[in-house]
C-alpha cells in the first residue's frame, strides 16, 4: 500500500496480509481525494473512518494534514496496525476503536466534519448507513462518503450529492444540510 498524495506522497506502508480485505484501489483512492481536496480543508477537519480495514483512507487524510482522526474497525490486529501507523505519521491523538461499527454508532456522541465508510459490499445493513450517520454524528455542512458496489443506489436519499464510479468501486457522497 502506498500513500497517494500530501506530505507523505509515495510513502509505502507494509500492511500485514488480511485475507478478507478488499482494499480501495490506488486509482479509486486518488480519484476520491482529488474530489475531496476541493471540498475539505483537511487541516481543520475531524474525520471518522468506519470499517477502517488497514487504515488506508485515514493515512491519506493524515498525509493531507488531518490530525483529528478516529477509526473504527472490529479486528484487533488491524486496529493495532492502524494505530501504530498513524503514530508513525505523527497524528497527535489518533483514536482507534476495536469495535463493531453499529455498536460504535449507537453510542457515539461526537460529531465529525468528514466521515468515510467502506463496509463489506454484501453487508445487510449497508442501505441503512446514511440514516444512521447523517442525522446523528455528521456536522452541518459535513461530508459523508460511502464506498459500495454497483448494485446499491442512494440517489433518492435526501442528503445524496453525487455518485462517482471507478470500475467495481462506487463512492456515494452525502452532505448534511443545515436544519
Amino acid at each position: 500500500m502506498r500513500i497517494i498524495g500530501g506530505k507523505f506522497k509515495g510513502k509505502r506502508i507494509n500492511a500485514p496480509v488480511f485475507n478478507e480485505l478488499r482494499p480501495t484501489t490506488d486509482f479509486a483512492k486518488e480519484a476520491l481525494f482529488n474530489i475531496l481536496s476541493h471540498k475539505i480543508n483537511f487541516e481543520n477537519t475531524s474525520m471518522l473512518d468506519l470499517f477502517s480495514g488497514t487504515g488506508s483512507i485515514s493515512f491519506e487524510a493524515a498525509s493531507r494534514g488531518c490530525t483529528q482522526i478516529t477509526c473504527v474497525e472490529q479486528h484487533p490486529k488491524k486496529c493495532a496496525f492502524i494505530l501504530k501507523t498513524l503514530k508513525e505519521l505523527e497524528v497527535e491523538y489518533p483514536l482507534v476503536f476495536t469495535k463493531d461499527v453499529f455498536k460504535f454508532l449507537s453510542n457515539c456522541t461526537q460529531r465529525f466534519d468528514f466521515i468515510f465508510a467502506d463496509p463489506p459490499y454484501e453487508l445487510k445493513q449497508l442501505e441503512r448507513l446514511p440514516d444512521l450517520i447523517i442525522p446523528t454524528i455528521l456536522n452541518n455542512g459535513g461530508i459523508f462518503v460511502l464506498e459500495h458496489g454497483k448494485k446499491n443506489d442512494f440517489s433518492k436519499h435526501p442528503n445524496f450529492s453525487e455518485l462517482r464510479n471507478y470500475g467495481n468501486v462506487c463512492f456515494s457522497f452525502f452532505i448534511k444540510h443545515e436544519a
